[in-house]
């Protein structure tokens, strides 16, 4: 019985399913984010390429996350503030049931974010996400300029002004985009 235990074991460990260290690496501050190739709530594709020129949050979100439901309505103000001119708010959710993802968009129905429901975790793995919140901010040249993993209170000054920095100043005095010819 032992024995067989072990042989069990032995085969698991060496299963590249089960293992941990199979997790993607988180993709770091100068790289490219992975692509997300999933669909927001309205069924549109979610390019992470076509939002060039804006700055870009990705945050991943489960229903049972407390912090992740108190982070959710200060990035919806913050989208909200800023405007979709400039800024572009993904908020995916972590391997959950649709129902459970369904409840939560239904309780904050006037965040104006863009919701992606990752029920099999292929995004989330591509992030490597282990720990939830968990927000990756992207410049306007595509790439990470910005990681944090948890939520507090005391993140909010400093992530707002890391936001402000990537902004241009149309987006902080309220100016529609220059258009282009």
């Amino acid at each position: 019985m032992i024995r067989n235990l072990l042989l069990l074991a032995a085969l698991l460990a060496a299963s590249p399913c089960v293992r941990a260290a199979d997790t993607a690496k988180q993709p770091g501050i100068g790289e490219l984010p992975p692509p997300i190739a999933l669909k927001d709530r309205d069924g549109d594709p979610v390019d992470l390429e076509a939002l060039k020129g804006k700055v870009v949050v990705v945050t991943f979100w489960a229903s049972w996350c407390g912090p992740c439901r108190r982070e959710l309505p200060m990035l919806g103000q913050v989208q909200k503030l800023v405007g979709r001119d400039y800024l572009e708010v993904i908020a995916i959710n972590m391997k959950e049931p649709r129902s459970d993802y369904l409840g939560v968009l239904r309780a904050n129905r006037d965040l104006d974010l863009t919701f992606v429901h990752d029920a099999r975790g292929v995004v989330t793995d591509r992030y490597g996400v282990t720990a939830l919140p968990n927000m990756f901010i992207i410049g306007q040249d595509g790439r990470i300029v910005r990681t944090h993993r948890g939520y507090s209170e005391a993140v909010l000054d400093s992530f707002a002004r890391e936001l402000i920095a990537l902004l241009p100043e149309e987006a902080l005095q309220g100016r529609a985009p220059p258009r282009s010819p």
